[in-house]
């Protein structure tokens, strides 16, 4: 239970104390409605979501519900095809739960036999899944047909001799898997699918003699549209692989601290004709930067000094900051209301480098209309470059510096948490990048390292003073991770020494009462991570004040439109729909958290609350509490066809996989 800070909130947090324990008297007394032993026990259980007694059930009648439904449904797909048209589905994966039982290959559990000298009890499997096998998808890889029968110039090869894809279409076709749908979402959203003949859905676009069909009135509508701005451009990349890119600001700002001063203010840029004056709405004036881009992309920068305060109009609105994974996914934050986006963090090196993998996580679709991407590194040259770089080569409204990562990879060469301990080098950073940059420089900070050691307070007056324009704080050290809740007092306590600097607050929103609840503390906004997986209507939440009992069949739409969005960021062909596929099944292992609120017997359900078994008010509802990853799988699906017959997935992280 999360206690309140002022007498009457504390008084409510008793009397709601006393209601749990009274509950849990009578689920004592009370069998519930389902028989049996029920896995949870009590709605009050610590740490379990409190499920009416009806819907809980136990784990193997969770499971039997699930097989048997599953079985009533193939045989009536099987009866409505009697000539066994339909693709069939793979055979379940064994999968080891962790009570020391397989699933095996019809569905059923069955025991693994132990070893003497094996404990019967295994320890929980939590934390990343470093020991899963590789899963990137290459069955592909030996069959691929050229790009350039793909992009229609078939006069000549783009690589020569040295080619080592197919060029003979039918032999490609010989080999190519059954299409997954009769709808292609490209076709069908911008008249022509670019993926030709390798599309999974070429059905929907192929003609009678295997040309690739054009719908001329939607191509025209999209000619002038630009969906996904922020790729690399190819003549850049070399230059950066050959290191020929010059960087005379960072150069120029390095070298005055490595003096050990403070750099000389950069020139003002000039601005052509005439401006707007300082605080005109839509302006923005977070340090120094220049009009967010998006929907006032190409305004001219304005050159500013000094951290934002609340007298200054600007866009980011004091409500919530998200920040989301992938572009697919941040395109359902934002049609839900979420009003800023980030990237996913980008390792400075990377960046400088060249790696068009890298490159890819900075990638804006048109829908974000307030963006920034985070970046991550140790060292004040390579930052400060690579903000340089970002700056004149990227459409951003702000740029993150990552210093609450926790992960051991970046932990031990210095970036991320370890930033917090190397004050010395942190403000070179912070310093070099708030000089080169024409946009807001904001930072990410966690408490501490160790749990019980604060640094935040005394790194936040300091940060004001080197430049950065905004701070967002997770309410946890490194150390904690997600072992315990989020310190919001000690957030509260952050907000007034970072003042008149905005701090942001971070951990444990999932729902309204959690916002509003945070924004009482003093913040100027939020930021939602894990909130925003395991229910990405939350924003529309937070911003109607309500409790959405959400259906299981407008959740699916959701899935569908997530699969919609990867298909045209990834491709429809065979690595794109993979590669849509596996993202979609890293988020089904943070959905299945989520428990229906028409369900809960207590609002709302808590970030930590693992859900207990229960029976959904529909197969649907059901099938998505499931968490094992085969029934992730199913769902999958439903969306994107069967899976290759070798497929196997394990998510990132043990803790989403325990049986």
């Amino acid at each position: 239970m999360e206690h309140m800070r002022d007498p009457e909130g504390l008084c409510t947090t008793l009397h709601n104390r006393r209601e749990e324990l009274s509950m849990a008297e009578e689920a004592k007394k009370t069998p519930t409605e389902s028989g049996g032993d029920v896995s949870g026990a009590s709605a009050s259980e610590r740490g379990v979501a409190p499920i009416k007694p009806q819907y809980l059930t136990t784990k193997e009648q969770f499971h039997q519900f699930l097989e048997a439904k599953r079985e009533k449904l193939q045989q009536e797909t099987e009866a409505g095809d009697p000539d066994g048209n339909d693709l069939a589905e793979p055979e379940a994966k064994r999968i080891r739960r962790e009570d020391g039982q397989v699933e095996a290959e019809d569905g059923q559990a069955q025991q693994v036999a132990e070893s003497p000298q094996q404990p019967l009890t295994q320890k929980r499997a939590r934390g990343q899944n470093k020991g899963r096998p590789h899963m990137k998808p290459t069955h592909y890889d030996q069959t691929r047909l050229c790009p350039s029968l793909i992009q229609g110039s078939t006069a000549r090869c783009f690589f020569g001799d040295r080619c080592r894809f197919l060029h003979d279409v039918g032999q490609y076709l010989e080999t190519k898997p059954a299409d997954l749908g009769p709808r292609c979402v490209l076709f069908e959203t911008f008249g022509k699918c670019p993926y030709g003949v390798t599309c999974r859905f070429a059905g929907a676009h192929l003609g009678p003699e295997g040309q690739n069909l054009v719908q001329e009135e939607l191509v025209a509508r999209w000619a002038d549209r630009q969906l996904v701005r922020n790729g690399l451009d190819k003549a850049l990349q070399q230059q950066l692989r050959k290191r020929k890119v010059h960087f005379e600001r960072a150069e120029h700002a390095l070298r005055w601290l490595s003096q050990g001063q403070l750099p000389d203010p950069t020139p003002a840029v000039a601005v052509p004709g005439a401006t707007a004056a300082e605080g005109t709405p839509g302006q923005s004036d977070l340090g120094a930067q220049q009009a967010p881009a998006g929907p006032n992309a190409g305004c001219p920068p304005v050159q500013t000094c000094g951290p934002l305060t609340d007298e200054d109009v600007v866009r980011l609105r004091p409500c919530e900051k998200k920040r989301c994974g992938n572009l697919p996914f941040r395109r359902i934050c934002k049609r839900f209301g979420a009003d800023v986006t980030c990237g996913e963090m980008a390792v400075c090196t990377n960046l400088l480098q060249g790696q068009m993998s890298e490159w890819a996580l900075l990638k804006r679709h048109q829908c974000e209309d307030i963006f920034g991407v985070q970046l991550e590194g140790a060292f004040p040259d390579t930052m400060t470059k690579c903000a340089e770089l970002l700056g004149r080569t990227i459409e951003v409204d702000f740029v993150d510096i990552n210093v609450g990562c926790p992960i051991d990879l970046v932990y031990k060469k210095g970036g991320g948490c370890a930033l917090m301990n190397r004050t010395a080098k942190f403000q070179q950073i912070v310093r070099g990048m708030s000089q080169v940059l024409d946009v807001p420089l904001t930072v990410k900070l966690r408490t501490g390292v160790q749990e019980r050691v604060n640094l935040a307070h005394r790194l936040l007056p300091e940060l004001r003073d080197w430049g950065a324009s905004l701070v967002t704080l997770h309410g946890r050290s490194r150390e904690q991770r997600y072992t315990k809740l989020a310190d919001w007092q000690y957030i509260a306590q952050c907000a007034k020494a970072a003042s008149p600097m905005p701090l942001f607050g971070n951990g444990d929103i999932l729902s309204y009462d959690d916002a509003s609840r945070a924004m009482k503390t003093g913040v100027a906004g939020v930021m939602i991570a894990r909130g925003a997986l395991l229910k990405p209507w939350l924003f529309t939440e937070i911003k109607e004040q309500r409790h959405w009992d959400i259906s299981s069949s407008e959740r699916l739409d959701i899935l569908r439109d997530f699969t919609s969005y990867g298909l045209e960021h990834w491709g429809s062909d065979t690595q794109g729909v993979e590669k849509t596929r596996r993202f979609l099944l890293e988020w089904l292992s943070f959905l299945c958290r989520y428990v229906p609120v028409g369900l809960l017997e207590r609002l709302p359900q808590k970030v930590n609350e693992r859900p207990p078994y229960y029976l959904g008010r529909d197969y649907l509802e059901t099938l998505m509490a499931s968490q094992q990853a085969a029934d992730w799988i199913r769902i999958s699906e439903m969306l994107l066809g069967p899976v290759p017959p070798s497929f196997v997935f394990l998510p990132k992280h043990k803790a989403n996989a325990y049986k």
